[in-house]
């Protein structure tokens, strides 16, 4: 499903993944009776809530005891009434009841180190109860402190797995995940109830960044949530059966040299019933929560000991086999999950991967995840700007635009971000990167920039008239004589929207024409004056006022389109105004602002004022 396919990352999944199998299979926790039949991915046991959780002074009391005899006593007798013939060729098979109670007392002997009574427990469990037993044995292994605790663990994982557990793959995936929950979460300085909506409320913001079907997002993020959450449970419970009563502590080098060595050991115990790609699926599952919590890392966290232990997990995963580091670190620097593109980074160089920081760095940009960007530019030597630079540009992105200016840009870069800018009409990144491009670059590309912006504006032509206005070129007559090259030329290149709007506005024709319009208006306004009907005198109104009757329209267009340069239209209806009012003849390009100086001289103050507002 799409949706899960872009919450667990980059590698594909299918329905049947494991992890979102389990998760459906249990997320009514160990209380709840499953619908349907006793086969399935594995017991209610696995992910029980938080109360199913045993503690250790249940596990020493005598009711405990008392639970235990009861339950030997059940499942022998069960076995007692199955003839033998009816058991030849059968797998020893618990009832439900026996297997969440069953469970239930192993996962207490366990976090309470009762190794003897662990053991016990095993040799009364059936297949699928041995699979649950060696996920909750697994577990507890991101929890070691002491040598003693390393020998019971691997001791218990051992015989769970010489007396038949063989759910390898959900017991990677599994803990995978819950390894970097607790890397995670040692980071954190929040309690792990904060931890909870810190996490939901990431994860509603990362299915919002993603396409798809929003009923297949809301599924996937209820599955991966409460998946989440059992993780935060888990943790939870061993950190008050350590004496932490709603923090995670954390872990010194040599413990996390313990909780390594066993994972190494569970590794070779599975020996090839991992494949490559249960290794793959167990690497992507461990990076995963690190993006959800990445927001609320410190910086540097990804070299400090509490990420001693993820990095680790996943060297051993890509010595196994795992094929998509390369893919997780696209998928972390899309998110914006700069720690964990840190460790990816350190990861891949460490065994030699190839890893694409130039997509990643565009993955990157386009999402405006700035941290991300310094960090794949200074420790992964990212150099491809042009790309992410172009789109950001295109997008209006001023924030990464001017973030890769500051980072040093060559000028044909900054040009073509220009251009982007342009076509798009983002006339704010257009006025910040104008500048930045040198004169000698604009007048060689300057045909070539306009034609280009022309031909992806996607029907406006902002952006090209913006430049214009801004005698991109520095010389009023070049900027002028380019935009008058484009309108004559017969290039099949040059879009006709282009054309027509620069023979429309900015050619010579264009000049004349305001010329023409401006010798017409005058005409009608002496045709008013002699024989208009009007009740007012117009001819015995105060001059600035017959003025300001005439051409105020056409001095406030003028001022509204702002810049350096007025387009060729304008500066002709401007120029036969200036010339009626007796101000002489301004027939220079570069005169536009004395033009206006004239009409602006002949206007009521007040109206000078007011036009200057509006």
């Amino acid at each position: 499903m799409e949706a899960e396919i872009s919450v667990v990352g980059c590698q594909e999944k299918n329905s049947d993944d494991s992890m979102f199998v389990e998760m459906e299979t249990e997320e009514n926790g160990i209380d709840s009776p499953r619908n349907g039949s006793e086969q399935g991915e594995g017991s209610d046991v696995v992910f029980s809530r938080e109360g199913s959780l045993v503690r250790k002074e249940l596990i020493l009391s005598g009711g405990c005891c008392c639970k235990i005899k009861k339950l030997k006593s059940r499942i022998i007798t069960t076995d007692s009434e199955v003839g033998k013939k009816e058991k030849l060729g059968h797998e020893k098979k618990l009832s439900r009841q026996d297997r969440i109670e069953l469970g239930r007392l192993f996962q207490g002997a366990a976090s309470s180190h009762d190794w003897e009574l662990a053991e016990s427990l095993i040799l009364l469990a059936d297949p699928q109860t041995l699979n649950d037993a060696l996920c909750i044995t697994l577990d507890s292994i991101w929890f070691l402190s002491t040598q003693q605790e390393l020998h019971g663990i691997t001791g218990l994982i051992k015989k769970i797995i010489a007396n038949g557990a063989y759910d390898f793959t959900r017991a990677a995936l599994r803990t995978s995940f819950l390894a970097s929950c607790v890397s995670a979460c040692q980071s954190r300085t929040m309690s792990l109830a904060d931890t909870v909506a810190v996490m939901a409320q990431r994860l509603h913001e990362r299915l919002q960044e993603c396409n798809g079907d929003e009923v297949l997002k809301a599924e996937a993020s209820a599955k991966v949530q409460k998946f989440t959450e059992w993780a935060l449970k888990c943790i939870g419970f061993h950190s008050r059966c350590q004496g932490n009563k709603d923090r995670v502590s954390h872990s010194s080098v040599f413990e996390i040299q313990l909780q390594l060595s066993a994972f190494k050991t569970f590794l070779d115990l599975a020996g090839n019933q991992l494949t490559g790609k249960d290794f793959t699926e167990a690497f992507d599952a461990a990076c995963f929560p690190l993006t959800l919590f990445s927001s609320s890392f410190d910086p540097g966290w990804a070299t400090g000991i509490s990420a001693t232990a993820i990095q680790g997990l996943l060297g051993m995963l890509v010595e196994g086999g795992a094929d998509n580091v390369n893919q997780c670190f696209l998928e972390a620097s899309r998110f914006g999950s700069t720690e964990l593109v840190r460790i990816l980074l350190q990861i891949a160089q460490r065994n030699s991967l190839d890893v694409d920081v130039d997509l990643a760095l565009g993955f990157a940009s386009h999402y405006c995840k700035i941290g991300t960007m310094e960090c794949l530019v200074e420790e992964g030597n990212a150099i491809a700007f042009l790309g992410p630079l172009m789109r950001a540009a295109e997008r209006g992105c001023m924030q990464v635009v001017e973030w890769f200016v500051k980072r040093g840009c060559r000028d044909m870069e900054l040009c073509l971000a220009l251009t982007a800018a342009t076509s798009s009409s983002q006339v704010g990144v257009a006025a910040y990167l104008l500048p930045c491009v040198p004169q000698n670059v604009l007048a060689t590309l300057s045909i070539e920039i306009l034609k280009a912006a022309g031909e992806r504006s996607g029907g406006s032509l902002d952006g090209v008239g913006f430049l214009l206005c801004s005698d991109f070129l520095g010389d009023p007559a070049a900027t002028y004589a380019v935009a008058d090259s484009i309108a004559r030329s017969d290039d099949e290149a040059v879009a006709p929207e282009l054309r027509s709007f620069l023979r429309e506005y900015w050619s010579e024709a264009a000049f004349l024409d305001g010329q023409r319009q401006g010798q017409e208006h005058y005409m009608n306004l002496v045709r008013i004056l002699k024989w208009g009907g009007s009740p007012i005198c117009l001819r015995d109104l105060p001059g600035p006022l017959k003025v300001a009757i005439a051409y105020l329209p056409l001095y406030r267009e003028c001022m509204k389109a702002g810049g350096c340069l007025m387009s060729q239209r304008l500066r002709g209806q401007l120029v036969e105004a200036v010339r009626r009012l007796g101000g002489g003849v301004f027939q220079e390009v570069n005169q536009g602002r004395e033009l206006l100086a004239v009409l602006e001289h002949h206007l009521p103050p007040f109206l000078v004022h007011t036009s200057w507002l509006t």
